[in-house]
Formats: structure tokens, C-alpha cells, sequence
């Protein structure tokens, strides 16, 4: 699935417990943190047409934080960090799980290729799981997927008084739900 799916699907999800601002924060870093493997895309995009590609998306994504041991290390750090220690760290683990479930499910390349998902990383490359019925990243339940996000994203802010955009602007957050909350 996309970033986007992925960042909606995990604010909803981060929303079914109670939790403050902060540590909804740090739970939700749960759902996007395994893409940060994806970073190599833009090498890769910049010097296709060089003599000497940088391949590092196509190599490296699903491989480095699609794994156990990134799971392990951020939810020890979630754990950490939070307030409320155990019910964030319990998130953070439920949400990163629910990103691989999502990419197993509905990431196929569009020339068929299921990129496996070495989930023991970093302590065996044994396992590598995959779906046969994998659809593709553009197909239709991803695009269904993300407009239903999309929708409890509004429900929850009108329901929780708070949105998505807490995270990055108080005011644009406040500007946001007040708009829905007068529309509804």
C-alpha cells in the first residue's frame, strides 16, 4: 500500500484505545516506520539513467524495516519514551504488524512481483512471507482502503474533537474539526 494508506490506516487504528497526544505520536511512528526503508527511491529515481544505477529501492525496500527486529527495537523505544508505557508500546507493536499485514496483502508490483517480507530480519532470513493472492498496489480494495481511512479519519474528528492534523499544526487541527463539526 501507499504511504498515505498507511499513515490513515494507522491514525485510525492509533485511535481505537485512549490515549494523549504524544504517545498516539509514537504509536502511529508503528505504521510508517517500515517504510523508511523506502527512502532508496529517490537515488534510484535520480540515476536510472546513469551508467551506474543506484538500485537501492529495489534491493533494500521491504528488507531493512519490514522486519522483527525493527519492530522489537521501535516498540522497546516506544515503551520508552511514552507516558502511558504499556498501552503505546502494545499500539506501536499492533500498528507495525498491521503495516506488514497491509503490504502482504496489497502491495504486488505491477509487473506481478510480490516483494516477500523477510520478517525474522534481523536474526534469520529464513522466512519470507508472501501471499499468492496478493492484489496490486494500484488496484481497486487499496483505492476502497484508503477512502474508508479517509472516512473514519473525518468520524474520528468529529467524534474525538481532534484530527490527523494534530500532529503537525494545533491551529490547523483546531481549523479542521471545527469545519467538519459545523458541516455535520
Amino acid at each position: 500500500m501507499n504511504p498515505i494508506t498507511h499513515l490513515l490506516i494507522s491514525w485510525c487504528a492509533v485511535n481505537v484505545v485512549p490515549l494523549e497526544k504524544r504517545d498516539r505520536a509514537i504509536a502511529m511512528v508503528g505504521g510508517i516506520i517500515p517504510d523508511i526503508d523506502g527512502i532508496g527511491a529517490l537515488p534510484q529515481l535520480l540515476t536510472r539513467s546513469s551508467d551506474t544505477p543506484l538500485t537501492w529501492f529495489s534491493e533494500y525496500h521491504h528488507l531493512l524495516t519490514h522486519n522483527i527486529g525493527t519492530c522489537l527495537l521501535g516498540t522497546i523505544v516506544a515503551v520508552a519514551i511514552a507516558k502511558r508505557r504499556l498501552r503505546t508500546g502494545a499500539m506501536f507493536l499492533l500498528i507495525f504488524h498491521l503495516h506488514l499485514l497491509c503490504d502482504i496483502v496489497g502491495s504486488r508490483g505491477p509487473d506481478g512481483y510480490q516483494w516477500p517480507i523477510p520478517y525474522l530480519l534481523p536474526f534469520s532470513s529464513a522466512w519470507q512471507l508472501t501471499w499468492s493472492h496478493q492484489w496490486q498496489l494500484n488496484a481497486w480494495p487499496n483505492f476502497l482502503i484508503t477512502i474508508v481511512s479517509l472516512g473514519l479519519t473525518f468520524w474520528f474528528a468529529w467524534k474525538r474533537g481532534f484530527s490527523i492534523l494534530e500532529l503537525v499544526s494545533s491551529r490547523a487541527d483546531r481549523v479542521f474539526v471545527e469545519t467538519i463539526l459545523k458541516r455535520i
